[in-house]
């Protein structure tokens, strides 16, 4: 079995946001970078499956350079070999077009990627990478079993989780409940240094087209400052409800 794991590189989310040039440009001075949480539980979940059934596992990411260390640690924790496209992640299109460019020629039994990137949170790669691929998709996965070449999928929904059976090739978008986060796995010394001659390819972008282009960022408005009442304080409280948070 062909596993392709796709990775998002994202700032640590306790990171300290800031922008450049205008607000035109990230500032990633200073900043921590890892695998995509969501991202994290897919490959874990594919290294399940390689240790019961001898499958291979591909790690990708479409990124510059600095990339690479997120992809080697993915190679450290236990996938077999490692691709990176060589382009800046400018929008979903672009990054799933990339991604299925590679993809459509090595026939993967089964590809995962996260719900979503913690930076962006989009949660459109999924989606668009299954239809250029036209194969099956589960969003939200939170299980999945094989037999043989049939997928039994448990993917959340409004309200509940559905259960569904398919046959692959398909594609996965996971969360926390593919595995646990007790699960996830932290880089052995052993592993670090066999990661080191591990195949990390890099491919050219070729002619995807990029269909947007970031025009500025905003941060949040800042919190207001709390104000703390009496707890016998009634009528202050009513008033500050009132006038302030408006919200009676």
């Amino acid at each position: 079995m062909k596993i392709l794991v796709c990775i998002s590189h994202v700032p640590d989310t306790t990171s300290k946001i800031n922008f450049t040039n205008n607000n035109t440009e990230f500032d990633s001075n200073g900043i921590t970078y890892v695998i995509n949480p969501y991202d994290e539980f897919g490959l874990t979940r594919a290294m399940f499956i390689k240790e019961t059934s001898g499958a291979t596992i591909t790690v990708i990411n479409v990124g510059p350079s600095s990339t690479e260390p997120t992809l080697r640690k993915a190679l450290a924790i236990g996938a077999d070999n490692a691709v990176r496209i060589n382009a800046e992640p400018t929008d979903a299109n672009y990054v799933a077009r990339l991604l299925a460019n590679y993809a459509k020629n090595e026939n993967f039994d089964l590809i995962i990627t996260g719900r979503e990137s913690i930076d962006y949170n989009g949660g459109a790669v999924p989606g668009m990478l299954a239809t250029f691929l036209d194969i099956p998709f589960v969003n939200a996965c939170l299980g999945l079993e094989l037999n043989g070449n049939q997928a039994t999928v448990i993917r959340e929904i409004d309200g509940g989780k559905e259960t569904l059976e398919g046959n692959l090739p398909m594609l996965l978008a996971g969360q926390k409940g593919l595995v646990e986060e007790k699960d996830l796995r932290i880089p052995a010394m052993r592993g670090i240094m066999m990661a080191r001659k591990k195949p990390l390819t890099v491919i050219e972008a070729g002619d995807a087209e990029k269909q947007t282009s970031v025009l500025k960022f905003d941060l949040p408005e800042a919190k207001a400052a709390c104000t703390m009442i009496e707890a016998d304080n009634v009528d202050q409280l009513v008033q500050l409800l009132h006038s302030e948070a408006k919200v009676i």
